[in-house]
C-alpha cells in the first residue's frame, strides 16, 4: 500500500513539471521570436528606405528649382509655378522632341509586344504539349537564350539585319525585340503544369484539328501567362536602349530611353559647354518620369492579371 502511494505521489510531482515543460520552451522561445521579428522590420525598414528615398526625390525634383536641389533640402516640396515651368521647358525641348520619342518608343514597344504575343505563346504551348525530335534542343536552346545578355547580341543582329537592308529602319528595333525567350518559357511552363491532358485528347476525338484545339481551349485557359508575357516583354522593349542606340542613324527614330541621354549631355549640368541652360536637374527629373509613367499605368491596369500569372503553375493537381 505505501508502495502505491509513493507511485501516485511521484507521478503527482513530475505530472506538474510535464505540464510546465511546453510553457517554459514557448517562454524561452518567445524573446527570440520577438527579436527575429524586430531584425526582419528593422532589415526590411532599411531597404524600404534605401529604395524609395531615390523614388521619392525624382518625384518631389521637378517642383523645386536647381538652386534649391543643390542646396536645400532635397526631400522638400517646392511649388506647382516651378513643376509648370519645368513642364514647359521638358516639351519645348527641340519643339517637342520628348512627344517624338515617347511616341518612338510606343511604336516599338507595341509593335515587338505584338509579334511576341503572336510567337510566343503557340511556341511555349507546342513545346509543353506536343512530343516531336528535337524537342528538348529547342528548350535547351530557349534556355541559353534567356540566360545570354542581350548587348552581346546587338552587334550580330545589326550586320544581319544591314545585309538585307533593314538597319535604320523601324524594323532593326521591332524584329529584335520581338524575340523574347523568356514569354515562351514562361508559356511552356504555364501550359505544362495547368493544362490537363484529358481536355486536349477529348477534344481531338471530337475531331478538333490540333489549331482548333489551341485556338478554342488552350488559348482561354492561358489569359494569366498572356498578362504576364505581354508585360515583361513591354517593359523590356520600353527600357530597351543599346539595341535603338546602335541601331538607328537618326534622334528623331530615338526612343525615349535614348533621347533621355541626348537630353543629358545637352544639359550644362553633365556639359558644362552646352549652350542649353533650360534643361536643368528638376527638367531633367521630370522628363524621367514622363517616360517612366506608361509602364506604371500598365502595371496598375494589370496587376490582378500580374499576381494570378505569377500564381499560375505554383502547385499542380
Amino acid at each position: 500500500m505505501s508502495a502505491v502511494s509513493t507511485d501516485t505521489r511521484s507521478r503527482d510531482a513530475v505530472a506538474p513539471a510535464v505540464s510546465r515543460g511546453p510553457a517554459r520552451r514557448n517562454a524561452c522561445r518567445r524573446p527570440s521570436g520577438v527579436a527575429a521579428r524586430v531584425a526582419w522590420t528593422v532589415v526590411l525598414g532599411l531597404f524600404l528606405t534605401f529604395f524609395m528615398l531615390p523614388v521619392v526625390w525624382l518625384v518631389l525634383a521637378p517642383t523645386r528649382t536647381d538652386s534649391d536641389i543643390i542646396r536645400g533640402d532635397g526631400l522638400s516640396f517646392g511649388s506647382w509655378e516651378n513643376f509648370a515651368t519645368a513642364w514647359q521647358r521638358v516639351f519645348a525641348y527641340q519643339d517637342g522632341a520628348l512627344l517624338t520619342w515617347l511616341t518612338n518608343s510606343a511604336v516599338y514597344a507595341f509593335g515587338a509586344l505584338a509579334i511576341t504575343l503572336v510567337t510566343a505563346i503557340p511556341a511555349g504551348y507546342g513545346l509543353a504539349v506536343m512530343r516531336f525530335r528535337g524537342r528538348k534542343l529547342l528548350l535547351v536552346t530557349t534556355l541559353i537564350s534567356m540566360l545570354m545578355p542581350a548587348a552581346a547580341l546587338v552587334l550580330p543582329l545589326y550586320l544581319e539585319l544591314n545585309a538585307v537592308g533593314l538597319a535604320g529602319s523601324i524594323w532593326s528595333v521591332i524584329l529584335p525585340l520581338s524575340f523574347f525567350p523568356f514569354g515562351v518559357y514562361l508559356t511552356y511552363i504555364y501550359y505544362s503544369t495547368n493544362l490537363p491532358p484529358d481536355v486536349l485528347a477529348a477534344a481531338r476525338i471530337d475531331g478538333c484539328t490540333e489549331w482548333q484545339a489551341f485556338r478554342h481551349i488552350a488559348l482561354p485557359l492561358a489569359k494569366p501567362v498572356v498578362a504576364l508575357v505581354l508585360f515583361f516583354s513591354f517593359v523590356a522593349n520600353w527600357n530597351n536602349y543599346f539595341l535603338p542606340f546602335v541601331m538607328l542613324p537618326s534622334d528623331t527614330l530615338y526612343p525615349a530611353q535614348v533621347g533621355l541621354t541626348n537630353m543629358l549631355t545637352a544639359s550644362p549640368v553633365f556639359n558644362t559647354s552646352s549652350g542649353i541652360i533650360d534643361i536643368r536637374r528638376p527638367e531633367l527629373a521630370l522628363a524621367a518620369l514622363v517616360t517612366i509613367l506608361p509602364i506604371l499605368v500598365i502595371f496598375l491596369v494589370s496587376q490582378r492579371a500580374l499576381v494570378s500569372g505569377m500564381l499560375a503553375g505554383a502547385s499542380k493537381e
